[in-house]
């Protein structure tokens, strides 16, 4: 069952306030906050109030981009310990525009070892390396080969290079044969 819409209007000071306590709840980018602000029921001109309370928040400094992308990237990578295209997409998502995503996450991941950060990724999320499995042993041959297979999944999902997850699983004694179809994979 949806939730019901809410009724109320707000007359442009409310609409302000509410962007406002939205900012309080946590930090957005101007593309965010606007798509929330059209959400409501807004006297008069719907698009002229929501352009005069972004601009005041910009004035206020309470809402920049770039401020935003740098602070988002530095979470993603230290908290998160993702990689660097995994914060660029949720930045695009977000609305902020190519430019600032491309100078704040340079800044951000300029001098940072992407496989180190990878191997942090992994203790992170306790992954464990593969078991090793002989040809005699089918089963777990298989076995081993799923678990491979996951685990560069899940790298390549957390935003790290396809040759740096490579790396990574050489050093784990994965076989090449499994590691080129897994990098095929990847690129189509």
């Amino acid at each position: 069952m949806a939730f019901a819409r809410s009724k109320k209007t707000y007359d442009p000071a409310q609409l302000y306030e509410y962007a406002v306590q939205a900012l309080g709840r946590r930090m957005r980018s101007v593309a965010e906050l606007k798509r929330l602000l059209r959400l409501r029921n807004v006297v008069g001109d719907k698009d002229a109030a929501i352009e005069a309370v972004i601009t005041k928040l910009k004035d206020q400094r309470y809402l920049n981009d770039t401020q935003f992308a740098s602070t988002y990237s530095s979470l993603r990578k230290d908290g998160n310990k993702f990689g660097r295209q995994r914060v660029i997409i949720d930045l695009k998502i977000k609305g902020v525009h190519a430019d600032v995503i491309e100078k704040t996450v340079s800044a951000t991941y300029e001098g940072v070892d992407e496989e180190s950060l990878a191997r942090e990724y992994l203790r992170r999320k306790r992954v464990k390396q593969p078991s090793a499995a002989s040809r005699a042993n089918p089963e777990a041959l298989k076995k081993s080969q799923k678990e491979t297979a996951r685990v560069f999944r899940m790298l390549v999902r957390a935003g790290f290079r396809t040759g740096t997850i490579i790396k990574i699983l050489k050093n784990w004694n994965v076989e090449d044969e499994l590691l080129g179809a897994l990098q095929e994979e990847s690129e189509s």
